[in-house]
């Protein structure tokens, strides 16, 4: 696995360092609406989030609740479909609550956009963006990301949690996937 590798962006120890920074962030920012009796709840886009988001809500000195949905434009190839789908839905309402989005890595920005707008017809108090990654692309709809861990180049990503055909998410560090790999 490791020797599919080109280059590792992001190492195992960058990647605590800067989750537990993000942690602290929304800590401080949510405090104030926890202690006046409002719920926040984690939300995770599966599969890519989900390491991301345990982490993430690990290093978060609150209580919150954790939801997931999966939802895709991918499918099993390399570039977007331009066509979104919501595989699983959440399970709880969101109404009335915080929300944050717990995203691995924003691209097109497609998916995010339209999570943004089928979750603000629920009703939420509020919605913001936890994002791993932004890709360095222009896209069609700026996506707005509260948190965010890093900016990366446009190159094909995997590892913690980013995968190629459900490859490499459980390397432990983030990555440049060799071209030869996915072409």
């Amino acid at each position: 696995m490791h020797t599919d590798i080109q280059e590792i962006l992001f190492t195992q120890e960058q990647i605590s360092e800067r989750i537990r920074q993000m942690g602290a962030a929304i800590t401080r920012d949510y405090a104030p609406r926890v202690a006046a009796g409002e719920d926040v709840v984690m939300m995770c886009v599966l599969r890519g989030a989900a390491i991301f988001m345990a982490d993430l809500a690990r290093a978060v000195e609150l209580p919150l609740e954790m939801d997931y949905m999966a939802v895709s434009s991918y499918g099993s190839a390399a570039k977007s479909s331009g066509v979104v789908r919501i595989a699983k839905d959440l399970s709880g309402s969101i109404q009335g609550k915080h929300l944050i989005i717990a995203e691995d890595i924003i691209d097109s920005g497609l998916t995010l956009s339209y999570l943004r707008k089928n979750l603000a017809s629920r009703g939420p108090l509020s919605i913001e963006v936890a994002a791993m990654l932004r890709k360095d692309v222009a896209r069609p709809e700026e996506v707005p990301c509260r948190y965010l861990g890093f900016d990366c180049p446009n190159e094909f990503i995997v590892g913690y949690g980013l995968d190629f055909a459900e490859r490499y998410r459980n390397l432990p560090y983030i990555g440049v996937l060799k071209p030869e790999i996915y072409q």
